[in-house]
């Protein structure tokens, strides 16, 4: 049996899985080693080092850890069955996510789907889990929610035959305890579910990777490598707490950023791409930050603080640092102007009236009505010129390695004074003169300033926050054009070609 661990396989049948679904997705093992490369090479000749895979699916990272114990630990532990059965029983611990992701985990580390029979590949273990746990998990409700993960129990309430998706792993308060005894491990690694439904409208569902991440820490690893989708990178729903954390950690070393998430995890199509971090608990500083795209690697050392919100492109902190400078140290910026969500206070699904004050519904619908008494102008919107812009600009793109356009003419109206809208548009600006709103909208429109707007957007969704790299110029006369931008804000030729690059 232990003749048969020398071998690698090709192809590797754990290239070949279909994953559970886009938010729990298996980790091809060329991404997996590339992760691992990460982490210092002593590691692989500690006989006492502990890793931990909490969110084990296929047992991918498991097993290409073993592979590489079984290597560093040969002088020290010449006989290979006796290394195996070390480091199987006293190296390697995982939690599955499933009852059927433990089963397909073990048989990928032990090459049995119970660890304790003739054919697994540690004769060590007196019972089928070995150090690969599952146990059901139930919910803890609360007011409608669970205390833990903040899944829905409207959606997640269950009997027996179906999965609960409550993970063991973040549904406790000691996970140190989850083997029995008060465990600590050198090492966590993995690729924790992304988000769970939580029974909005539609199919609404709030991110929950960053809790696995949370609790990692708490059981203060010398090492913490793992998965997640970008999204963090700008905050969002749920995340804004989590961004912070991350921002302002210097434990955090190296951050390898993945716009296009197909290009590891083909087939899959997360929304502003994926990345994975390396927590060095006991070497701070600044950060290695790496944007891959196809062959083309860019990296750079930085402090993940340096802005509110994290830049993934390390060619555009140059730029933005171009644009601030020159526009002094009082700069305003378009997230004070921009409005908020119902800028009028009607709602997306607002019903159309057949005559009151004219109103801009969706495109598909375009100029109806409201009635006055559901308008809400506090601020002061309605007797202005506008330019009215949709919230969700982007709405399908996922790949942000592609060119991203946001606004043009055809998505963008300018409404007279006396219109208001739903929720579909966002007010942009609002003057009293339709000479000011052009204006505003040739600003707008130029690829400098949707250059800065693209460096906090991460999904379809634009808010007002999201403007908060483009400065406000206060007064808008005649029409901007880049070629004036960029000799104002003092941007080179080659920043302008990666800025074109950028922006369709």
């Amino acid at each position: 049996m232990a003749e048969s661990f020398k071998h690698n396989y090709n192809p590797d049948v754990l290239t070949c899985l279909a994953n559970l679904s886009n938010d729990e997705v298996f980790t091809p093992p060329a991404l997996v080693n590339q992760m691992l490369d990460g982490l210092p090479a002593e590691l692989w000749q500690n006989k006492e080092a502990k890793f931990l895979d909490p969110v084990t699916k296929s047992g991918v990272f498991l097993r290409e850890i073993a592979k590489r114990l079984n290597a560093g630990l040969a002088e020290k532990i010449p006989d290979q069955q006796t290394r195996l059965n070390h480091i199987f029983k006293h190296q390697l611990y995982g939690i599955a996510i499933t009852e059927l992701t433990s089963l397909l985990a073990r048989r990928s580390v032990y090459c049995s789907k119970t660890a304790h029979s003739a054919h697994s590949i540690c004769s060590e273990f007196e019972d089928a889990q070995g150090n690969i746990l599952f146990e059901r998990i139930q919910h803890t409700w609360r007011n409608g929610k669970c205390s833990f993960c903040g899944a829905s129990e409207e959606v997640y309430a269950r009997d027996d035959a179906l999965e609960t998706h409550a993970y063991q792993f973040i549904h406790t308060e000691q996970p140190q305890k989850l083997f029995g005894t008060k465990m600590k491990f050198d090492v966590i690694v993995g690729n924790p579910p992304y988000q769970l439904s939580d029974g909005g409208h539609g199919k609404s569902a709030s991110p929950i990777y960053h809790k696995f991440v949370t609790q990692a820490k708490k059981l203060n690893p010398r090492f913490l490598t793992m998965i997640t989708p970008a999204r963090w990178f700008a905050g969002g729903k749920g995340l804004d707490e989590f961004r912070n954390e991350m921002l302002n950690d210097k434990s955090i070393r190296k951050l390898v950023d993945f716009e296009n998430s197909n290009e590891i995890f083909p087939g899959v199509d997360v929304a502003g791409g994926i990345c994975y971090f390396l927590w060095d608990r006991d070497n701070k500083g600044l950060c290695e930050v790496t944007n891959e795209h196809k062959a083309n690697r860019n990296t750079s050392l930085r402090a993940l603080n340096e802005f509110s919100i994290f830049i993934r492109q390390s060619q555009a902190v140059p730029i933005i640092h171009k644009v601030h400078k020159n526009e002094g140290d009082g700069i305003r910026r378009l997230s004070d102007t921009i409005s908020s969500r119902k800028p009028f206070g009607l709602a997306t699904n607002y019903s159309a009236q057949n005559k009151g004050i004219p109103c801009w519904f969706t495109q598909r619908i375009g100029l109806k009505y409201a009635k006055e008494a559901d308008i809400n102008n506090e601020n002061g919107f309605l007797e202005k010129w506008k330019l009215l812009i949709p919230p969700a600009p982007i709405a399908g793109q996922t790949d942000f390695s592609k060119p991203i356009g946001f606004y043009y003419d055809g998505n963008t109206v300018i409404a007279k004074p006396g219109e208001c809208c739903t929720e579909s548009w966002l007010v942009a600006c609002a003057f009293s003169t339709k000479e000011e709103v052009v204006s505003f909208k040739s600003y707008l429109l130029t690829k400098t300033v949707r250059f800065l707007l693209l460096q906090t957007v991460v999904s379809q969704h634009v808010t007002k926050q999201k403007f908060f790299f483009v400065p406000d110029l206060g007064k808008y006369e005649g029409q901007y054009t880049d070629q004036m931008l960029l000799k104002r804000w003092g941007i080179s030729e080659e920043e302008w070609k990666f800025i074109d690059s950028k922006i369709s």
